[in-house]
């Protein structure tokens, strides 16, 4: 019986040991080895449909809960803070999300394209700084519902009644946040925040492991297509608005420095946010600890007993019985009046 469960035991290490390393391998397939990895852009396009307004989103994308923002451009540990910025051009929107990696450095991460043809038809694309994801890294919402096509060629009994129909796509005209900036009250929203300054709302916190930031966003690919699985075949809508924003797009000297450099992959691009986090924990409490406490207590307590006390009990109680006794007897003191 002994040796029957050893035998299970056994046999139940390796099979999850095999399906850990067979998952691993699918994400690092996937990985791109590029600081993109650490913002998944479907969970982001995700956000953005089911946000109510531009500050709402940008508070979202920011907020820890969500876990969707685990980037970190300049590798201090703690995830970047990604402000939103508006560009408008009559019924063509551009959504630039950036990141102030340094006081006077910003880097684009990506944008998110809304635009509207001669018809009134919305779409949404976004897509990802090449700088970040690599060219031509672009994603757009799925078809709901695949085409319908008649069979020419059915001969059965019964009636065919179905009619070709082309596919159906994600009705973006409904989304709240499309209601919001197409609507007559809408006024662009510009972030007031720079390098140092952020919202109240707003708290750093560390960066995780790809590996597992990875396996809490991967099923927001289901609902869009694109990126660089399998081929990319999105076309950008409006090549105006786009190129519009291309020309000034930002980018950082010490973003670029970094990828050069190959920290941001490391040896593995699944292991390299886990090394991060380390860093800065033991930095911070190794040098406080170590130097305020070792160096003050070491000399203050030695030097103030050592001198004080041996000082004052010598002088004082010597100069004192022997001046005053002598003196008050033979003066008369106070008390005598002539």
């Amino acid at each position: 019986m002994k040796t029957k469960i050893g035998f299970l035991m056994i046999a139940f290490i390796v099979a999850m040991t095999n399906l850990n390393a067979q998952d691993k391998a699918e994400v690092d397939s996937e990985l791109l080895g590029l600081p993109g990895d650490n913002l998944d852009l479907y969970a982001t396009l995700d956000l953005f449909q089911k946000s109510k307004t531009i500050e709402e989103f940008e508070a979202s994308l920011n907020d820890e809960k969500t876990g969707i923002n685990n980037l970190d451009l300049n590798l201090d540990g703690e995830v970047d803070f990604i402000k939103v910025v508006t560009q408008k051009e009559d019924d063509d929107f551009a959504f630039v999300l950036q990141v102030d990696v340094l006081e006077k450095e910003t880097q684009d991460v990506a944008v998110i394209l809304v635009t509207k043809d001669k018809d009134e038809k919305i779409t949404i694309q976004m897509v990802g700084d090449e700088d970040l994801y690599g060219k031509d890294y672009a994603i757009e919402p799925k078809l709901e519902a695949p085409a319908v096509t008649a069979n020419p060629a059915y001969s059965g009994t019964d009636t065919v009644v179905v009619k070709s129909e082309p596919a159906t796509v994600v009705i973006i005209e409904s989304e709240p946040i499309v209601h919001y900036i197409y609507s007559p009250v809408y006024v662009p929203y510009y972030p007031p925040y720079y390098y140092g300054y952020y919202p109240p709302y707003y708290h750093p916190y560390p960066v995780i492991s790809v590996n597992i930031y990875f396996g809490r966003n991967r099923h927001h690919r289901n609902h869009y297509h694109g990126g660089h699985r399998g081929g990319n075949t999105v076309v950008i809508n409006n090549n105006n608005t786009y190129n519009n924003y291309n020309r000034n797009r930002n980018t950082s000297n010490t973003v670029n420095k970094n990828r050069s450099e190959g920290k941001y992959k490391r040896d593995n691009a699944s292991e390299s946010p886990a090394i991060k986090p380390a860093n800065k924990p033991i930095s911070k409490p190794s040098t406080k600890p170590s130097t305020k406490p070792s160096t003050k207590p070491a000399t203050k307590p030695s030097a103030k007993p050592a001198t004080k006390p041996s000082a004052k009990p010598a002088a004082k109680p010597n100069n004192k019985p022997v001046s005053k006794p002598a003196s008050r007897p033979k003066g008369g003191g106070k008390k005598r009046k002539n």
